[in-house]
């Protein structure tokens, strides 16, 4: 049942997470079609509740995201994370995350303040926090606060630019040793790799040494394995692997990072249909699935 919704708008399932089953919508017809996709997802996945999703407006402007730490309710910032490709949906995947931000130091300042507000607020006064940010005329909009640090291998970024660890840091927050001086220093960023076209059971992935070898580049890791089935959002939710790269300035970065995806080239293997047939005294029964070649 929708109560209410203004458009464009986005839905959330409630059960779900990274991005995972979040659609936009530009009306109310595309909203009834993501409602009935998220709740296909979330009956795959077994949920025992009744799937419920979340609807909320649509924020336009620049998305970044911030990694903090919490010490008896005072927040220090490690970083501030542009996201130069824009997430206007309709799906919500991430791409390249990249520090130091490009906004200005009052709109930094800014964020912390809202984000320190926020956590007061929440009672949150101890350990990470990851938070979600759009940036628009009309503002700061928070778009979501986690209690938690950095997902997936993005935390390397952490080292990369300070020489320690996330998790050294988070440690070492814990047990009430200062953690929370520690800035990045040069241009460094992250790309998570989407998974390209309409997904299927992965063959190979062909060009990573030549993505390795692009300038900047530090590494390219990967994550998928042959046979492995992969799933674009919003029904996947496992990014293939990711590419770090570092430069004199967060623009050379993101060029090193888009080069070296573009040297990616991803194969599949088909998906064939196959129908098995088990005769029983009383019938005969058959399925159909999926092999790979």
């Amino acid at each position: 049942q929708i109560l209410f919704a203004s458009y464009p708008c986005v839905a959330k399932p409630l059960t779900l997470s990274a991005s995972r089953g979040v659609i936009r919508a530009d009306n109310s017809e595309q909203l009834k079609a993501a409602l009935a996709r998220i709740w296909r997802l979330i009956q795959k996945e077994g949920e025992d509740d009744y799937p419920v999703a979340l609807v909320e407006q649509f924020i336009s402007g620049k998305e970044i995201a911030v990694e903090g730490l919490l010490s008896d309710g005072d927040l220090s910032t490690l970083a501030i994370f542009d996201k130069p490709i824009p997430l206007n949906g309709p799906y919500f995947e991430e791409t390249i995350y990249v520090t130091p931000s490009a906004l200005s130091e009052t709109e930094q300042q800014e964020v912390q303040a809202v984000l320190s507000q926020a956590c007061q607020l929440l009672e949150l006064r101890q350990g990470p926090v990851h938070a979600e940010f759009r940036l628009n005329e009309q503002g700061i909009w928070i778009i979501d606060i986690a209690s938690r640090s950095i997902g997936g291998q993005c935390s390397q970024l952490i080292r990369a630019g300070t020489g320690v660890t996330l998790e050294e840091l988070i440690v070492r927050n814990s047990v009430g040793e200062n953690a929370t001086n520690q800035v990045i220093k040069k241009a460094v960023g992250v790309m998570m790799i989407p998974v390209p076209g309409s997904g299927g059971i992965l063959r190979r992935i062909e060009g990573l040494g030549n993505a390795a070898r692009v300038s900047g580049v530090t590494g390219v890791e990967l994550d998928a394995r042959p046979g492995q089935i992969l799933t674009p959002w919003p029904e996947g939710c496992a990014y293939p692997g990711f590419i770090f790269a570092e430069a004199k300035s967060t623009d050379k970065v993101i060029r090193a990072l888009k080069l070296a995806h573009a040297e990616l080239k991803f194969v599949y293997s088909p998906s064939l249909p196959v129908r098995v047939a088990a005769a029983t005294s009383r019938s005969q029964q058959t399925r159909t699935g999926n092999v790979r070649q």
